[in-house]
């Protein structure tokens, strides 16, 4: 993500020793909430957050003097719920009696709905005497801005006021430096025995065999009694919201796996979690907990991967970014006309301008990829009238490519921040030592990336494809200049001794001669010629870029390679897919089972669900892969690698302008001999695919048909 982000080890320190990746994350809409494994929020980096603001920053429960002894915690499959079971410690005497260890049994049952945090506490008396439970939970709310808790400083903060304590209720409030005041509620089902404006602690008696239930309540403004009717109701429709999300598109199940497949419900499961439905459709946000919030390139990103099965998430992204094109120049915001957005925030902060990412412009390969998603999705769905209604929008994009990303006049895409508040490097790989010479130096700009001109290049075709279909005369200028795009990246960015792409042009028009994964990204654009396609593949299988897990960023052997650096030799689940995909464009299936297998094994590792990214250290055989430690978990464009590689491997295409799904030299991942696909919708029809391994081939068969759409298998 971007370099301004960059979290610094203390971020995870503040935690357990467990670190980020224990934080147990739940989403609904503009509200996500991480805690750690007990279910307890303590600060660092997890809390309750509405709109980039932080509205219960602490909820810590002990039942007697401690914490309760943890049996197992954990997120539901449909990541609906965190559920944490526990055990009590000794308790302290308590009228002379007191209960030992391991006699209470405790549940914490959490989710997110409506902007609003909603728990249940169960405990039930397995012992044989009656028990005298003192519970007790410690709260706070800092109302801190999402850049605040990422350890951005502030020259001033707003006016907090004391915490108001009501009967069973507690009011916090906030009166920001915007003028905004900002209050959120904390509500118990029970009112305390004693309730203080930080503490709330209550007494139960527990006769054998018999348990209680206490409801807990927090979100923005004033609270309603929490009740169990209104926990149930909340619950379920959470859930119904959640399976709706998760239902949208094809099917895809691999039946004699059940691992496999447990992987491709995981990640469904944490797209539609990260899928907020917005008033121009569903948008999937990027990763909890630092960028649950639209992005460009990350929802362009995901919503390609998810194209072939859910093309509904494509046209949302699409309907999104149009709205919020740039129409003006500001170097702050890093816009200018016809440029899309790279992120936008609602935070304090943000809207300030102490962070200029309110609405935020500065990603140089955005624009170019909002085009060719454009594309992509005329395609996949023939839906020309979405085409027509953001063919304006498509005609700005252009103009910016041609207009103001052409910093040179060279007829390349280059990116050179407007303002130093701004992010220094703009691509995907937008940490700020992510760009480099040879020898480690720092490029001077404007930069011109390797895999930008590739998507430029994807945008120019798509408009000469799409033109044809809304009957726009400039086809001819647009596919020349997809051509003169190619013809400049072969000539310029090829490095013959190498055999391989540069990273990168500087501003002199010399190339950064770092050897990164950015060339799997231009084959995923089909960009280089069949030769240089295949020695590029050669060389990113080998051993400096394969690290048994999936695919380093940069190769063993460059200058500033670190396999524990956020983009310098770590593994990005995407960005492994992209290539796998740039590289069965080029016929290479194998390839694509094999970074697939690699990449299933790593989410093995992490309870399947991938995280952002991962370090790049070799694999060791009964060792798993090494977590990077603050990596967003769940990650929108991680999860959705598994769908991209998976198209890959099948060889799947689907035009539904001409009413067809091709597939081509199908290849099912290793140990998965069966995979069915249902509910594919093309145009007006319907197609169920079954794909089989039959002795070393994998074959394609039709099952239920629907309407206008046909199947043709090549090879």
């Amino acid at each position: 993500m971007d370099d301004a982000y960059n979290v610094q080890v203390t971020a995870a320190e503040s935690q357990d020793a467990d670190g980020l990746e224990q934080l147990m994350a739940l989403k609904d809409a503009d509200t996500f909430l991480v805690a750690d494994i007990w279910g307890d929020m303590k600060g660092g980096a997890d809390g309750l957050f509405d709109s980039d603001t932080r509205l219960l920053s602490r909820f810590v429960m002990t039942a007697g003097l401690a914490r309760p002894s943890r049996l197992s915690s954990g997120i539901s499959q449909d990541n609906v719920f965190f559920t944490a079971h526990s055990t009590n410690r000794p308790l302290p005497p308590m009228g002379g009696r007191s209960a030992p260890a391991g006699v209470l049994h405790i549940e914490r049952r959490r989710f997110v709905r409506d902007r609003r945090m909603f728990e249940r506490i169960r405990v039930l008396n397995h012992g044989v005497e009656d028990v005298l439970l003192p519970l007790a939970f410690d709260f706070a709310a800092d109302f801190s801005d999402i850049f605040e808790v990422r350890g951005s400083p502030r020259p001033k903060r707003g006016t907090q006021e004391a915490p108001i304590a009501d009967g069973r209720r507690v009011t916090f409030r906030y009166r920001g430096v915007d003028g905004v005041e900002r209050t959120s509620c904390l509500a118990f089902s029970e009112p305390p025995a004693r309730l203080t404006p930080s503490r709330a602690e209550f007494m139960f008696s527990l006769p054998k065999a018999r348990g209680l239930d206490l409801y807990v309540e927090c979100g923005l403004d004033a609270c309603e009694a929490p009740d169990e009717a209104r926990f149930r109701l909340n619950a379920v429709q959470a859930r119904v919201a959640m399976r709706t999300r998760r239902r949208r598109g094809a099917s895809v199940r691999g039946p004699r796996n059940p691992r496999f497949n447990d992987w491709l419900d995981q990640s469904r499961a944490d797209v539609a979690l990260l899928t907020t439905d917005l008033p121009t459709g569903p948008y999937p946000y990027a990763g909890v907990p630092w960028f649950s919030t639209p992005f460009g390139r990350d929802g362009i990103i995901t919503a390609w991967q998810m194209l072939w099965i859910d093309p509904s998430l494509a046209k949302g992204v699409l309907n999104y970014l149009a709205m919020r094109q740039a129409t003006d120049f500001s170097a702050f915001q890093d816009s200018a006309p016809g440029k899309i957005m790279h992120e936008t925030r609602r935070g304090e902060m943000s809207a300030l301008g102490e962070v200029p990412f309110g609405l935020y412009y500065g990603g140089v390969d955005t624009t170019c990829l909002f085009v060719a998603l454009a594309g992509a999705y005329l395609k996949r769905t023939g839906d020309v009238a979405t085409i027509r209604a953001l063919w304006p929008n498509l005609i700005a994009a252009v103009g910016w490519m041609h207009d103001h990303g052409d910093i040179q006049g060279d007829g390349l895409i280059s990116y050179q921040r407007a303002a130093e508040t701004g992010l220094s490097n703009q691509g995907w790989k937008d940490s700020e030592d992510s760009i480099f010479h040879r020898d480690g130096r720092f490029p001077k700009g404007p930069i011109a990336l390797l895999e930008v001109q590739g998507y430029a290049y994807a945008a120019w075709q798509a408009m000469a494809d799409m033109a044809r279909t809304v009957g726009d005369e400039r086809q001819a200028e647009w596919a020349g200049r997809a051509g003169a795009v190619q013809a400049l990246v072969e000539e310029r960015f090829w490095m013959e001794d190498e055999q391989f792409y540069a990273i990168a042009l500087d501003g002199d028009g010399q190339q950064c001669r770092s050897i990164g994964s950015n060339a799997g990204h231009l084959l995923f654009t089909g960009l280089p010629s069949r030769e240089r396609a295949r020695l590029v593949t050669k060389r990113m299988l080998g051993a400096e870029f394969r690290s048994g897990w999936g695919l380093r960023t940069l190769a063993t052997g460059q200058a500033r390679f670190n396999p524990m650096s956020y983009h310098n030799g770590s593994v990005w689940p995407h960005d492994t897919a992209m290539a796998a995909a740039g590289m069965a464009h080029y016929g290479e299936r194998r390839a694509v089972a094999l970074l697939m297998g690699e990449i299933f094994s790593a989410a093995t590792h992490f309870h399947l669900r991938l995280p952002e990214l991962f370090c790049g250290f070799e694999r060791i055989p009964g060792e798993p892969p090494i977590a990077y430690p603050v990596a967003c978990l769940p990650q929108a464009w991680a999860a959705g690698s598994v769908f991209l590689m998976l198209q890959a491997a099948l060889g799947v295409r689907i035009d539904a302008i001409e009413g067809l799904v091709e597939v081509e030299k199908p290849l099912l991942p290793s140990g998965i001999d069966r995979l069915h696909i249902t509910n594919l919708q093309v145009g007006d029809g319907l197609v169920d695919l079954a794909f089989e391994q039959l002795g070393t081939h994998t074959v394609a068969i039709p099952k239920r048909r629907e309407g206008p759409v046909s199947v043709r298998t090549i090879g």
